[in-house]
């Protein structure tokens, strides 16, 4: 099943141990990319440090103003705490979540930028009639009331999306699968295979480009976005069987799927900026830091990092590759020159079983 799973769209990397089929595998995939930037990073990620350990499939991680982070378990429906020296706590358990013998259950979390005053956090996972985004209250000790913002959004045991965020702009931006309904993507009246962007009570946001919540279109399963330090939208995205994808949002645009999946020719659809090999990536999460754009890879099982000058791409290069297993979320640290990256080795696809996951730190040298 670890095909199906994944959510990939179109990149041509495949790294394993030979030096020159990895090699061959970063040409193909710099191809696809525009013109490649040449400014070189400044930074490079260093040897993975155990924050925490004893989890099962933490999916979704965003950060409190104290540096504290919020961590979901997409199987266990529960939110913890976790500091930045290790201190775990369970604040609660999310409610009307069900999981779908997949990829579906609790994904992610997303900390209001006004939580010192409002107190509210938003949730996005899977209920009996599909997947929703709901708000809640986080006191700083226990989660509380629950407010259902945005329903509609069909699930299905695979391709439900499920990330949000914050953006720069203070609207929260969400990510949908389409649901293993492939039509669902190219329908801008459908929630699903799109990126929502709303405000903070779930209504379309201003300067949505079709009056709705809709903001792009032409998706299949996108489960990574990220903002350059320029305010640029990054989207990472499971292909089906050929390529993943690495696109940059822009309002209103149509990306492809099911009519394209990587690269393609075809009228009206914006190509991808860089595309790896399915086998390569199954990207779950993107996050940017010091001019880097990086990728945690689930069938992959390594971290990418993509320089980014403007809008070009510079060559990807793999770290970790099979060293940790299956890659789930990267968040940067905010104030920090790190990552946070957590490992699903516990789902159905990894090789572990139930509190086999950790939360990693990864200082950028």
């Amino acid at each position: 099943m670890r095909i199906r799973t994944r959510s990939a769209r179109h990149t041509t990397l495949t790294v394993v141990a030979a030096s020159a089929l990895t090699a061959g595998l970063l040409l193909s995939a710099a191809g696809t990319g525009g013109a490649a930037g040449t400014t070189a990073l400044a930074s490079e990620p260093g040897s993975p440090k155990t924050v925490s350990s004893g989890w099962s499939i933490p999916w979704g991680l965003s950060w409190l103003p104290d540096g504290s982070a919020l961590i979901t378990e997409r199987d266990s429906f529960k939110v913890y705490t976790l500091t930045q020296d290790g201190t775990k706590k369970e604040i609660g358990t999310v409610p009307d979540v069900v999981t779908t013998g997949g990829e579906g259950g609790l994904l992610s979390i997303a900390v209001s930028p006004s939580w010192k005053t409002d107190h509210h956090v938003y949730v996005m996972h899977t209920a009996s009639e599909g997947n929703r985004i709901a708000r809640m209250t986080f006191d700083g000790s226990t989660l509380g009331d629950y407010k259902v913002l945005v329903n509609g959004i069909k699930k299905n045991k695979y391709h439900n999306g499920g990330r949000i965020k914050f953006g720069p702009d203070g609207y929260l931006y969400a990510t949908t699968g389409e649901a293993q309904t492939p039509d669902l993507a190219q329908d801008k009246k459908s929630l699903n295979g799109k990126i929502l962007r709303m405000t903070p009570d779930g209504k379309p946001a201003p300067g949505n480009p079709f009056n709705s919540l809709v903001y792009s279109y032409g998706h299949r399963n996108p489960q990574g976005i990220t903002w350059d330090d320029q305010g640029r939208l990054w989207e990472g995205e499971f292909g089906d069987s050929k390529f993943d994808e690495l696109n940059l949002i822009q309002p209103g645009k149509n990306y492809g799927w099911p009519k394209c999946e990587g690269k393609c020719s075809t009228s009206g659809m914006t190509n991808p900026k860089r595309q790896w090999r399915v086998e390569a990536a199954s990207p779950s999460a993107v996050a940017y830091a010091d001019g880097a754009i990086y990728m945690a890879a689930l069938r992959g099982e390594r971290l990418w990092r993509i320089p980014v000058n403007g809008t070009s791409t510079g060559t990807p290069k793999a770290y970790y590759t099979h060293d940790y297993g299956r890659l789930r979320t990267v968040e940067s640290v905010p104030g920090k020159k790190s990552l946070w990256l957590t490992t699903t080795n516990a789902d159905n696809n990894g090789d572990g079983g139930p509190g086999s996951d950790k939360v990693f730190q990864i200082d950028l040298n």
